[in-house]
């Protein structure tokens, strides 16, 4: 049989061989039309069967994570890292899935029991928590399970503290805070142990409520104080006790505070920001796992960036889960979708059933529940929003570190999102204080004023080093813009205090103003803002060659100035300093000059209402004003008539050098100064008796008198010179003799 089969098989080899040579063409021929075939198949379904392949491998990457899942809840109880390479390869799957597109609670919920009970050594638990990154939300049940853990104690110091890190960085992420805040008291014990309690500090101050603040617990704080020393995190933790209940703290604190806290989501920074970027439909740029620190990536931002997008977290979305109960079912049943408030009667008629969204930041591109935040009665989500906003912006700044200006437009883009939203948030204010000593006066210029514009009131002495002391020093060594820029600032800063100032102090009584302050003691810190206005203009001023433009911002200001006492109810009057009064006066810009007679005209009503107002009298004691400031504007008043009425200027008040007025060329000064002479309105009277008188072939000055001066008056009045009409009818007799001055010794 062995014989005959190699014989029929050397048969077939000589038959193929001797065929070979006639088949070649024809299975060339076929070969090239299969390959072509083949090409045209592949260009037809090459999409689809990447697509395949990626979900293909999507799933193999699931079910090997749920392989690692199922190993880690299952597995040995001590184990090496260094002797087990399954371990090795399980801790790999994981944190390579949960890199690339986040862990479902189910899995944060396995691993949380794991990292803390004590299975494994701190080096693979230490691994575990830099991989616990949610996909969406983290479940409050797996937080409050895993607080339990900490009970046992069979998880290393170290463990505990990476814990707290982690609660504290993805603290936005939990989707219900409620049993979270039951355990206040367990959290608070933990204080006592010297290495946890910034970070436990860190997160109280993230739970903390009214109803939390007890006396025991103050006490502690107090106690801690004096064990630890003046530490910046049990500051933070009092002066929020102080603010909820200010009369349970006695010790001073300081008002000011850069920044309380190191910024714990350090360790999943990178991490965070593709979370956001994936909810936001963005596609992440493909992140790298960093055992160590991690450093701030290079990215691709959109507008909104760092603002989360708007989610309800309701119960369409928790309805399917195992283990719900009926109350949970009917209250997030109940929650209106933030998605769809669109109206403020929309906002009106849900407002009993609106559930906030477990990343604060998202409320800011929402005016409606921007709205909602400042009606309701709950300080821990202002406390959350301050939070989220004060570790953006000091992570996004761009100038705090080695002036990178690469995402410039992005960071001008989250100012302006803060700004639109109308609001002046502590956070801002916080920011301000530690990154203008680092500020140019260029980037983000008009934001940044914006939001100095909103800094709520304090006092003047507390916010000089902080804030005007490196202000002066920008505004001194900028241009001209900008000087106008900080003025404008300045007199916004200005106004939003007198508001504050107007409706607060009339209507809570001194006892319970947050300021803990007097009335007398909150004017002066307006008034010591003023002076520092004049003196920046003063200066300014000199700098910029008395300026036209420049003077036009300083009144602009000063209009604001002159009627406090009628405007806000407030018993202040602030003068401008002689230096912005007199370059005024002598300005060759009518409308400065027109300017100058309406702020004028403002401060004598104003003075003159402070004589008459019986609750001044009353108060007389602490809000009488000073003889002084009626002497300085009768000073005022005095030198305007000489200038434009009496022609009897500089008698008082102000010497010009005559050498000065003998290069002027004019011979007699102190008789050639007034409406048809000053400079500012030379070219109206010309105009004047051109247009009155144009047979004339010249233009005699000296005939404007008589009934051609009460024309003349009129021509100017029509001119638009509306300031210059309320100075003449208000303090100018037509009698040609200044008006009675303010006598402030006759009253």
């Amino acid at each position: 049989m062995s014989s005959q089969k190699k014989v029929k098989n050397s048969q077939a080899r000589k038959r193929t061989s001797q065929g070979s040579n006639n088949y070649q063409t024809r299975l060339s021929a076929w070969k090239a039309q299969e390959d072509l075939s083949v090409s045209k198949s592949i260009s037809k379904h090459g999409q689809n069967n990447s697509l395949e392949d990626y979900e293909h491998a999507d799933d193999q990457a699931e079910d090997a994570l749920q392989i690692a899942l199922r190993y880690f809840e299952k597995g040995p109880t001590k184990t090496s890292q260094s002797k087990d390479k399954t371990l090795e390869k399980h801790l790999i799957t994981v944190e390579n899935v949960a890199w690339k597109s986040g862990l479902a609670p189910e899995g944060i919920d396995i691993l949380l029991n794991v990292a803390l009970s004590g299975k494994f050594g701190s080096a693979v638990n230490t691994r575990i928590f830099k991989c616990l990154i949610p996909a969406t939300l983290i479940s409050e049940n797996s937080v409050v399970k895993a607080v339990s853990w900490l009970c046992v104690g069979k998880c290393s110091g170290s463990t505990k503290i990476l814990f707290y890190r982690w609660l504290v960085a993805m603290f936005d992420f939990i989707d219900h805070k409620e049993q979270i805040n039951l355990l206040y008291g367990f959290f608070f014990a933990s204080l006592q142990d010297d290495s946890m309690c910034p970070y436990v500090c860190h997160l109280l101050c993230l739970l903390t409520k009214k109803e939390n603040v007890k006396p025991f617990r103050v006490r502690k704080l107090l106690d801690l104080q004096v064990k630890m020393g003046m530490q910046p995190h049990l500051q933070a933790l009092l002066s929020l006790y102080k603010f909820f209940v200010p009369t349970l703290i006695s010790v001073s604190l300081p008002m000011r505070k850069k920044i309380f806290f190191k910024n714990s989501e350090n360790l999943w920074k990178t991490a965070l920001l593709a979370l956001r970027q994936r909810n936001q439909g963005l596609a992440p740029e493909p992140l790298k796992l960093m055992l160590t620190n991690v450093h701030p990536i290079k990215r691709k931002w959109n507008s909104h960036s760092l603002i989360p997008v708007l989610n309800s977290h309701n119960a369409s979305k928790e309805s399917g889960k195992k283990g719900m109960n009926l109350c949970d079912y009917f209250n997030s049943n109940g929650s209106f979708p933030l998605e769809q408030l669109k109206s403020f009667p929309q906002l009106l008629q849900n407002i009993h059933c609106l559930e906030l969204p477990s990343q604060m930041g998202a409320v800011l591109n929402n005016s409606l529940l921007l709205h909602y935040i400042n009606c309701v009665r709950d300080e821990s989500v202002l406390l959350r929003l301050y939070h989220w906003l004060s570790q953006t912006l000091q992570e996004e700044c761009i100038w705090y570190k080695v002036n990178n200006y690469e995402h410039g437009k992005e960071f001008t883009n989250f100012l302006n999102t803060i700004i639109k939203a109308e609001e002046g948030f502590y956070s801002c204010e916080a920011f301000l204080y530690k990154s203008l000593p680092l500020w140019d006066g260029f980037c983000c210029r008009s934001q940044f004023l914006q939001l100095v514009s909103w800094i709520p009131f304090s006092s003047f002495s507390e916010m000089k080093p902080l804030l005007f002391d490196h202000l002066s020093r920008l505004f001194f060594t900028s241009t001209i813009y900008f000087k106008c820029s900080i003025l404008q600032c300045l007199k916004e800063l200005l106004q939003n205090w007198l508001l504050w100032l107007s409706m607060d102090i009339h209507v809570k009584s001194v006892t319970n103003s947050p300021l803990e302050t007097t009335l007398g003691g909150s004017l002066n810190s307006v008034s010591e803002l003023i002076h520092y206005v004049g003196w920046l203009s003063t200066t300014a001023m000199r700098l910029e060659s008395s300026s036209t433009f420049l003077l036009h911002f300083i009144l602009d200001f000063y209009e604001k100035v002159c009627d406090i006492y009628i405007n806000y109810n407030l018993p202040l009057v602030v003068l401008f300093p002689p230096g912005i009064f007199y370059l005024a006066l002598l300005s060759l810009d009518s409308s400065v000059l027109n300017q100058l007679c309406y702020i004028m005209d403002r401060y004598r009503k104003n003075l003159t209402a402070a004589k008459k107002n019986e609750l001044v009298q009353k108060a007389k004691s602490e809000f009488s004003f000073s003889s002084k400031t009626y002497q300085e504007f009768n000073h005022y008043l005095t030198a305007m008539v000489g200038c434009l009425w009496t022609s009897k200027p500089f008698q008082k008040g102000l010497y010009v050098d005559p050498k000065v007025l003998e290069k002027a060329a004019v011979a007699e000064y102190k008789n050639s100064l007034n409406l048809v002479h000053h400079p500012a309105l030379l070219s109206y009277a010309v105009s004047f008796l051109l247009q009155g008188w144009p047979e004339e072939r010249t233009v005699n000055m000296s005939s404007i008198r008589g009934k051609k001066w009460n024309w003349y008056l009129d021509y100017l009045f029509s001119e638009g010179l509306q300031g210059l009409k309320l100075f003449i009818k208000s303090s100018i007799h037509r009698s040609s003799v200044p008006a009675e001055s303010i006598n402030h010794d006759q009253h």
